[in-house]
């Protein structure tokens, strides 16, 4: 393996994984904000108060695009499994 082939390797899964995660950090941090606002608005500063909102967004995120996610997971699991024995022939 060259070091252009490891290179490209690191960028293609780590363009996975933010992929994947960004659904659910979107919605994560979306959530937060707008809890945050209410907490600022009505004087309540009570630290646990996101954690609810946030389990339940996240939940239907993964819900509703979990079906996505795995599939693109595995499709680049199958893309890498088919390259390597190009990538451990050297070509």
């Amino acid at each position: 393996m060259t070091e252009s082939q490891v290179l490209q390797l690191a960028a293609n899964a780590m363009l996975t994984g933010a992929k994947i995660a960004a659904p659910i950090m979107l919605v994560a941090m979306g959530v937060g904000l707008v809890i945050s606002l209410l907490q600022s608005v009505t004087q309540i500063q009570e630290a646990t108060l996101t954690f609810v909102p946030k389990v339940v967004a996240v939940g239907a995120v993964v819900m509703i695009t979990g079906h996505w996610m795995l599939g693109t997971f595995v499709g680049y699991v199958h893309s890498l499994f088919a390259s390597l024995p190009q990538l451990l022939a050297g070509g």
